[in-house]
């Protein structure tokens, strides 16, 4: 019966089918010293594929198998490095028009997009998304079911007005998120099925800092990064006293993740009841890890016992998490990510841009983009 819980939890977990995602950050800023002033990078399936910047002022491919695309279109990167110029000179225009509208003077300010689709390969179903910030807040976004713009802040109300008056742009828009970016992606993951397609199943670990800190589960070495990581109580799903990590990016291109247990309340004797569940989306067996007391790594040796170190708090897992977060945060301001996150988008690929703005600002300083998606 236990077993039948779990298998039904999962199979919830699992009613979403896998989707395959074309993600674009574009970010430009001003005054972060050190930093380049704009920044381009494009994931599928949350592999980067592509990288450029204005210091290097080249569009390169991040993925051996990327090199495929030149076989049918001999001048793809010098093209994207085309784009890639026009993006940066309208994002650094788009700043000080940003600023001019927020009445701002110096300091940091970054501008981003996030811009791209996802696609199911099981049903067909598209989504595409194109959302803009400014100084890590939601400034318009592009509704594609009423073909028009959705102004976060009264500062972007110019640039909707203006947008929502072009009709015919705003088709073209359309067929930029529902057709032209899902055609890529599906090309795109046929060129590196060999990577997008694997799967990497990790080593679990359960650790304790201290006798009073919460137990984690900690998921290390997993691919694709479409996975479930919870804590169940006889079979079934816990969320009280469990606190969710994030995914965070390992150096050979694997994934971590941690799911944290708070047992303050519980009595020893039922600690035997919990076990962690991670789950692969597509995979068919979850692989669960018991909770048991022998098997936690702690400071004080394995179970909490002395030491031989043999069971230690593993340093390197914490150490490689902090400095997974510390790169995730560096890739997420490179690509424009420091927008709150809605619960219904998740955040997609960019593209080159050309910005709108009021009669008092230069046509040059348009807000949003009226080109193509940087992958043609």
């Amino acid at each position: 019966m236990k077993l039948c819980v779990v298998v039904l939890l999962l199979l919830i977990h699992n009613a979403a089918a896998v989707l395959h995602t074309s993600r674009n950050f574009y970010t430009a800023s001003s005054e972060v010293p050190n930093f380049p002033e704009f920044v381009a990078v494009g994931y599928v399936d949350d592999v980067q594929i592509d990288h450029y910047d204005s210091n290097t002022q080249r569009a390169e491919p991040k993925q051996d198998w990327m090199n495929k695309v030149t076989v049918e279109d001999p001048q793809y990167w010098e093209e994207q490095t085309q784009r890639g110029l026009n993006a940066q000179q309208g994002f650094k225009v788009n700043i000080e028009t940003l600023k001019q509208r927020f009445n701002q003077t110096g300091g940091v300010h970054i501008v981003q997009r996030m811009y791209g689709c996802d696609w199911d390969d099981e049903t067909g179903e598209v989504k595409g998304y194109d959302q803009h910030g400014y100084d890590g807040e939601d400034f318009i976004s592009f509704d594609l079911q009423s073909l028009s713009w959705v102004a976060a802040k009264q500062q972007a109300f110019i640039t909707k007005m203006k947008l929502d008056k072009d009709k015919a742009q705003l088709a073209r828009w359309k067929n930029d998120l529902t057709q032209q970016c899902p055609d890529w992606l599906k090309k795109f993951v046929s060129y590196g099925q060999s990577t997008l397609k694997r799967t990497v199943f990790p080593s679990v670990s359960l650790l304790q800092k201290s006798p009073s800190s919460p137990v984690t589960c900690h998921a290390s070495g997993f691919y694709p990064n479409r996975i479930m990581l919870f804590w169940a109580r006889d079979g079934e799903e816990v969320h009280e006293g469990v606190e969710p990590g994030v995914s965070l990016p390992n150096h050979d291109g694997t994934f971590q993740r941690s799911v944290h247990l708070d047992l303050s309340s519980v009595p020893p004797a039922d600690w035997e009841k919990y076990e962690c569940v991670f789950k692969i989306s597509g995979a068919q067996k979850p692989t669960v890890t018991k909770l048991e007391r022998e098997r936690i790594r702690t400071n004080r040796g394995r179970g909490g016992g002395g030491g031989d170190g043999e069971g230690e708090f593993p340093v390197g897992p914490v150490i490689g998490a902090v400095l997974g977060a510390a790169v995730l945060i560096l890739v997420l301001v490179l690509g424009g990510v420091y927008f709150r996150k809605r619960q219904n988008q998740g955040f997609k690929r960019a593209s080159t841009t050309d910005m709108s703005s009021s009669s008092k600002e230069s046509s040059s300083s348009d807000l949003i983009p009226r080109s193509k998606l940087s992958t043609k």
